[in-house]
């Protein structure tokens, strides 16, 4: 697992996913120390680029424009997943969580 510290909680990820191309694909993070007033941010990476920020939600179920697909916290905050509906090579990258108030 590789883990991020952000102040006192720290965030748990799966090291490695893979799909095809088109067919969607689920990135899931844990984050069970997760404060009443952090959010959750969604990253990702591309090759030789920085981290830019994809999204980020505190509760529930929103739509993510770029790439498409979904973020999903759960009902008691303690884990959140990315889905990615239809992803392209282009989408390949390096794609993290992290928690900040």
């Amino acid at each position: 697992f590789s883990a991020v510290a952000a102040g006192r909680a720290l965030v748990q990820q799966e090291p490695s996913a893979e799909t095809t191309e088109g067919t969607g694909i689920r990135i899931s993070c844990s984050h069970p120390n997760i404060r009443s007033y952090d959010y959750i941010y969604w990253y990702r990476q591309l090759p030789g680029r920085g981290p830019a920020l994809i999204t980020f939600a505190v509760r529930g179920t929103k739509a993510v424009r770029d790439p498409s697909g979904r973020l999903s916290v759960a009902a008691d905050r303690r884990s959140s997943a990315l889905w990615l509906a239809r992803p392209r090579r282009g989408d390949a990258a390096v794609y993290y969580c992290a928690l900040g108030g």
